[in-house]
């Protein structure tokens, strides 16, 4: 077996890497280089996992389709490391593993990205070659993975984080903090002739524009009146004719390497393959593993042009089909079935999101929200049809076994994720003039189960830990009143239960004052009952 080297000079071995069933790079990447060096167009900041398997595949199949002729350049302004110990060894190559439900797997060698950079003002070289490519008029957009507290400009408390007030007050020379760097390259963008751009957040987080917005403005707001910026920049940031903000919905899942890929790929002979966790915790590797469904929907806004992206499956549009399509999908038919299974999987006993669909109450419960309660007050896109969407999440993607999620991850923040997740369908049902909430019967178990996982101990009475989230040490104590075994009334319960129950925080909305308080007190004292009544009272609720 020869061995396989990812780098320009390993790949120069092209046979042997298409005999081990590869896909590699079809056009003159020298070419393509000298090009996006000369005329950028594209440049993304985050240099993860997602990044990796959909926006650089996405581009590397429109220049071999001949509709670019100019990559990706890539920045990393949280953890340098993944530049230097997973970007650069391997020339910018990395390789896309997407594992199919089928069973199919295919494996694609990247090479689209030309050029990875270090967002860091303190580094003299890097911070030039970055304020280069934002001088130049050629650039179209500059997108943005860096997750939805990448946008927050302050602590859990509401007071600004060190490093921003720091770039408040010192201004865009040598900022410290992520927004604070990105904004000085948008201030040499307006220095160097206010050439317009757009400013494109590709992260799973609702309004993700307004966000980055949001941030951009503050910066600029606080440099002019400081006299730190020309006060022409906070007029060119929020002229969207000169920089704009679009709004976007992203969907794949790329989770982490894993270690069953890695051996596969060791078995092609691939050399280096060895993953790095970073000072900042940060698992990086030569390869992302992802689904083969994806969805890019994007608000078509870019004052200078862009990339014919919609020829690589991306859909352009309105910012209000974009709202209906996060809605749809964050509401109805994706996130509230991954919830459930979250919730039910750790009570259960489960370890893999797929391993759950095999469970016959499992996969009828998350059929019944998605399908019966969430659908009839979904809102129709128009450019993803609901029940297609809803189709492929339920028979394709989450069973799909080569995707190594688990309910403990998905269960991550829980106490953040209900009230859009499944309050916004309640609030539909109450506004309805045909449906009632007491139509609701599986969401309120969901509730319920939710309140049930809180104890920290499954079905089977064995303890677990908890999934991170903000909430447990408010919330759990008020759970904790009862135990595994305990069988208190339905009155006595929601007594217990009521300022949690009337949380509209936690839940979109105050269930004593919706009708459903009753109903998840009666859930969440059945499935005290003892070992199996979680399983018991999910049948219960099916059967009726």
């Amino acid at each position: 077996m020869q061995t396989l080297t990812l780098s320009e000079e390993g790949l120069k071995s092209r046979s042997a890497w298409e005999a081990a069933g590869y896909r590699l790079p079809a056009f003159d990447r020298e070419a393509v280089k000298k090009n996006t060096e000369d005329h950028p167009r594209w440049i993304h900041f985050g240099a993860g996992n997602i990044f990796r398997a959909f926006q650089a595949n996405v581009v590397q199949n429109l220049i071999e389709q001949g509709v670019m002729d100019t990559g990706l350049l890539v920045a990393e302004g949280f953890d340098y490391e993944i530049i230097e110990k997973s970007y650069r060894p391997q020339d910018n190559y990395s390789i896309l593993v997407t594992l199919k439900a089928s069973g199919a797997i295919e494996k694609t060698v990247i090479g689209s990205i030309m050029q990875s950079l270090i967002l860091d003002s303190e580094r003299e070289e890097e911070y030039k070659a970055l304020k280069k490519v934002f001088a130049n008029p050629s650039l179209q957009m500059a997108s943005f993975t860096i997750t939805e507290k990448g946008y927050s400009l302050v602590d859990a408390k509401g007071n600004l984080l060190p490093s921003v007030e720091e770039d408040f007050q010192a201004g865009p020379l040598r900022p410290a903090s992520y927004l604070g760097k990105v904004v000085s390259l948008l201030y040499e963008r307006y220095c160097k002739g206010a050439c317009p751009i757009a400013m494109v957040s590709m992260d799973n987080c609702s309004h993700n524009g307004e966000k980055l917005y949001a941030a951009v403005t503050a910066f600029a707001e606080r440099w002019v009146a400081a006299g730190k910026a020309e006060e022409g920049f906070l007029s060119y940031v929020k002229d969207e004719k000169k920089v704009s903000f679009p709004w976007t919905m992203i969907d794949k899942i790329t989770p982490r390497p894993d270690p069953s890929v890695e051996e596969m790929l060791r078995g092609d002979g691939l050399q280096g393959l060895d993953p790095v966790i970073t000072s900042k915790k940060t698992y990086v590797a030569p390869f992302v593993n992802a689904e083969e469904s994806e969805y890019l929907v994007v608000e078509d806004k870019f004052p200078n042009g862009r990339p014919a992206l919609e020829q690589g499956g991306l859909i352009f549009t309105d910012r209000d089909t974009v709202n209906r399509v996060e809605k749809m999908k964050v509401c109805t038919c994706l996130n509230p079935l991954h919830t459930t299974l979250a919730v039910f999987g750790c009570l259960l006993g489960y370890t893999k999101i797929s391993e759950e669909m095999k469970d016959a109450d499992l996969k009828a419960l998350v059929d019944r929200i998605g399908y019966t309660e969430g659908l009839p007050v979904v809102v129709d896109p128009g450019v993803i049809a609901p029940k297609e969407f809803i189709d492929t999440v339920v028979n394709v993607r989450i069973p799909n076994p080569f995707m190594p999620d688990t309910p403990q991850r998905i269960a991550t923040d829980t106490s953040q994720k209900l009230a859009i997740r499944f309050g916004e369908t309640i609030k539909a049902y109450e506004a309805s003039d045909t449906l009632k909430t007491s139509d609701l019967k599986c969401i309120p178990l969901v509730f319920a189960g939710w309140i049930r996982y809180l104890l920290a101990t499954d079905d089977a009475g064995k303890a677990f830990e908890l999934s991170p989230d903000p909430m447990i040490t408010a919330v759990q104590p008020v759970a904790k009143q009862f135990a595994l075994g305990d069988t208190p009334s339905a009155s006595e319960v929601k007594t217990k239960l009521g300022s949690l129950l009337e949380n509209d925080r936690i839940f979109g909305v105050n269930l004593e004052l919706v009708g459903l308080a009753d109903a998840v007190a009666a859930h969440f004292a059945a499935m005290l009952a003892g070992p199996g009544a979680v399983r018991e009272e999910i049948r219960k609720v099916l059967a009726s």
